[in-house]
């Protein structure tokens, strides 16, 4: 975690060559976390659309992203839920056009107060909660950094008693 997190922050203003395919990415990580949803008796739905750019990036990185998310949302879902997993093309900024990945749960949700810190190192929005799942905060420190050094956002919503999204946008490779 910690040592992760400071090698991403070093390097966050160089930016990475690779060409990466996010549905690749995304497929990868629900295979890997599949046994952890089953356990919990969720599904991961992944939803990738056909003919994405590729985004350039450091693909460990990027499945380091993916798998935070996903892995929050296990977590933080309610047992018997789906969690969504949607990568698609966001619509473009002038020339630059983006690749979206959306994690959904269907949680408790976050209460809107708390969504400006979520980023911070170590932040918890509900320390009784996060110290009966174990962790410190929800990784989302790791998540900030790495789309600091990949030019892309992280955009929060979400509704208490309903669930969160939490939405990444990357600028995809011209």
């Amino acid at each position: 975690g910690e040592f992760l997190e400071r090698r991403i922050e070093a390097r966050e203003h160089d930016p990475p060559r690779d060409l990466v395919d996010m549905a690749a990415v995304v497929r990868e990580v629900a295979g890997l976390l599949q046994l952890a949803a089953e356990k919990r008796g969720m599904s991961i739905d992944v939803d990738a659309a056909p003919d994405l750019p590729p985004v350039q990036g450091a693909r460990d990185e990027l499945m380091q992203v993916v798998q935070n998310l996903v892995d929050n949302a296990i977590r933080y879902g309610r047992p018997g839920t789906a969690v969504r997993v949607r990568v698609a093309t966001a619509p473009a900024e002038g020339a630059q056009r983006w690749v979206e990945l959306a994690v959904s749960d269907q949680g408790d949700g976050i209460a809107p107060e708390h969504l400006p810190r979520l980023t911070e190192r170590f932040y918890r929005a509900d320390s009784a909660r996060s110290r009966a799942l174990g962790g410190t905060g929800l990784g989302l420190a790791i998540v900030k950094h790495a789309l600091i050094r990949h030019r892309g956002r992280l955009d929060i919503r979400s509704a208490v008693g309903e669930g969160s999204t939490f939405r990444v946008i990357l600028p995809a490779h011209e």
